[in-house]
């Protein structure tokens, strides 16, 4: 069924010519047609008329809520007629990233669910961009059937390097033999830290806290929190992440838009795993990084490249190698790492969240915490992450005891909380009271309840209460697992996206550090939220980052300014103010190079790197780090105050 999309524009939006003209606050049309069809898919051709690529969101609303209750947000890259469909069963919140087609970028479902029926408005729009932009819709359709990848366009967009060919920037390389030349000459560098104060470990000479532990480990000294190097030193960590020269740009479907590819099982590899539910397969990765090293080093560039980037990190300042690095890295630098694989269960409770009371919780925890044997002597290790993100934890203000009785299956969680029920009341008209209901007995909770919280202030209490529980033991089994194989490095959390309820934190004291990913202009705030919350750990920042479009990329990031001067800018303006908070130990910038234009795995394509698609560092980036890192230690003991410039922040493109 074709939409008659046209009638139906939101305020301030204007079509000519069959372009829809949006402003710089966003905008599109409304889709009323959704809550009364049955179809599966919509389905949507569209041209973003614009230089740079465009984030969309589809809205769906439920009766008498201001607020969206769930959003799909993707990303569309710029000036490339696309086909792309949002699949109307991810709206009942069972998944957060389901996967991309050819031209269309990442797919995220943020929210919670909104079944069909429930919908009383819904939407598509662009989001706030810096300026007014102009779109193409040639299909907008109701349908029982997903619409197919669009047949990519006869023109090349991305160079034998890599690069973006529609798009001149300062520091593009004109060619191969250019290219080549300019990374040997980053490997003939020094690789040595700038600072003569410094240990071989990064820490601080002049601050000795303790006697060394021959690891690194923690204390607290005059109100402050502080890592400490193995030999006792005051160490911030900073450090990227994924300082790894992996396939990452994913280029099944779109080869005829590259002027170079390849089948060689170096530079190009299958994807290792499914993300989410992809709709067009396994997909096929491609590595402009080792293609680009391959011709500056020939066959020997992957001992070259281990040279090369620990040399300029350090000469940045940069002290750690951060998450998802190349363990062959390890030891040329401290650096942090991350269980290959967090404990599951076969059922989940709602998306990751395993069945966490259940023998096979503590049984797959005590696997996964094997990994840790090969390192546990390690003294390049800082610690480890038990994992990234929690897929559950995105919906925010979520009450896992709520899902666990909305799941219709027989869950060792929900046997625990029957169990913990009966143990609060004395009988079934005593909680039947209190949550205002009518169960015939405690065996009728084995029954599906749709938001048992909403019964009552005192059912919500209880769930919250035992939520609390389970988010403890979620915690809890696997960091028991890992000390019993390493009891000589630091746990350091779970890399919250963010603190979206308090009942988060609970379990911290299985922690050594506590950590988050957080995405701001200043982390103050969300560090200061954690010390709110009760945690009396040190907190670690495991990604933050800054973009720009005026280098080689159509998409900024999470957090978005201007220029490569303002991303230096912004970049020392957040690291100075996160070592200035007393508990905050370091902070990891996402990432080390730059998003494959064309989007990688799973659709990212962000100027977000130190470093270029041909392994040249953002100078302005360089200059700004290695600032910042020479005054970070002064900052962390409150000799020095954290600069108070920032640049002006741009609305992101991001997805």
């Amino acid at each position: 069924m074709n939409i008659n999309w046209q009638q139906t524009l939101t305020s301030g939006v204007s079509l000519t010519g069959g372009v829809l003209h949006i402003p710089a606050s966003g905008g599109g049309f409304a889709l009323p047609q959704i809550a009364a069809s049955t179809a599966r898919y919509l389905n949507l051709t569209l041209t973003v008329l614009e230089e740079h690529s465009m984030p969309f969101e589809f809205r769906a609303f439920a009766a008498g809520e201001e607020e969206p209750r769930v959003i799909v947000r993707f990303g569309v890259l710029p000036k490339y007629r696309t086909n792309l469909f949002i699949d109307m069963n991810w709206l009942d919140g069972h998944i957060l990233f389901p996967g991309h087609i050819p031209g269309e970028l990442k797919v995220v479902c943020h929210g919670s669910r909104i079944d069909r029926a429930q919908i009383a408005y819904a939407e598509l729009v662009s989001m706030q961009a810096y300026h007014d932009i102009s779109v193409r819709f040639d299909l907008v359709e109701l349908s029982d059937t997903p619409i197919a990848a669009a047949i990519p366009e006869q023109v090349k967009l991305v160079d034998e390097m890599g690069q973006y060919i529609p798009k001149d920037w300062a520091g593009k390389m004109p060619d191969v033999q250019t290219m080549a030349a300019a990374i040997r000459a980053q490997a003939d560098q020094p690789g040595v830290y700038p600072f003569e104060d410094w240990t071989a470990w990064g820490g601080c000479a002049s601050m000795p806290l303790a006697d060394g532990t021959g690891f690194f480990t923690k204390i607290k000294h005059d109100g402050r929190w502080y890592l400490l190097d193995p030999d006792g030193h005051a160490f911030f960590s900073a450090g990227p992440d994924c300082v790894v020269a992996r396939c990452d740009g994913r280029v099944d479907g779109i080869e005829p838009l590259l002027s170079c590819d390849s089948d060689d099982p170096v530079l190009c590899e299958p994807m290792d795993h499914d993300w989410g539910e992809v709709p067009r397969g396994r997909g096929r990765l491609l590595s402009y990084e080792r293609m680009n090293l391959q011709r500056a080093f020939g066959d020997g560039w992957y001992d070259a490249w281990k040279d090369m980037v620990a040399g300029q990190l350090r000469r940045m300042g940069m002290n750690t190698l951060g998450n998802w690095s190349d363990p062959e890295m390890y030891g040329r630098m401290p650096y942090v790492t991350m269980l290959d694989r967090f404990p599951e269960t076969t059922h989940k409770i709602f998306r990751d969240f395993p069945d966490i009371l259940s023998p096979e919780y503590r049984e797959d925890a005590a696997r996964c915490a094997q990994e840790l044997a090969a390192r546990r002597d390690d003294p390049w290790m800082i610690g480890y992450f038990l994992r990234n993100e929690p897929g559950w934890a995105f919906v925010d203000n979520l009450i896992i005891a709520d899902e666990v009785l909305r799941d219709p299956a027989d869950t060792y969680c929900r046997r625990g909380l029957i169990a913990w029920l009966q143990a609060r009341y004395a009988d079934i008209a005593a909680l039947n009271a209190a949550w205002q209901a009518s169960f015939t007995s405690f065996d009728a909770l084995m029954q599906p309840i749709e938001r048992a919280s909403a019964l009552s202030a005192q059912a919500e209490a209880d769930l919250r209460a035992y939520s609390a529980q389970l988010i403890r033991a979620y915690t809890e089994i696997p960091a028991q697992a890992c000390r019993a194989v390493d009891p000589n490095h630091m746990i350091l959390g779970m890399r919250w996206a963010w603190i979206s309820d308090p009942v988060l934190v609970s379990g911290w004291e299985c922690f050594d550090v506590f950590s988050i990913n957080c995405y701001a202009v200043d982390p103050t705030k969300s560090i200061e939220r954690v010390r709110e919350l009760g945690v009396d750990l040190p907190v670690m920042i495991g990604e933050f980052h800054f973009g720009a479009l005026d280098a080689g990329l159509t998409a900024t990031g999470l957090e978005a300014v201007a220029t490569q001067a303002d991303r230096g800018l912004a970049y020392r303006h957040y690291c100075e103010h996160a070592a200035a908070h007393p508990m905050c130990v370091g902070c990891h910038y996402f990432q080390c190079y730059d998003q494959f234009v064309l989007g990688r795995f799973d659709g990212e394509n962000y100027n977000i790197g130190l470093f270029d698609i041909c392994l040249q560092p953002y100078h302005d980036m360089a200059q700004a780090v290695r600032a910042c890192s020479g005054r970070m230690y002064a900052i962390h003991a409150g000799e020095l105050a954290p600069i108070e410039d920032k640049p002006v922040m741009l609305p992101m493109i991001a997805y």
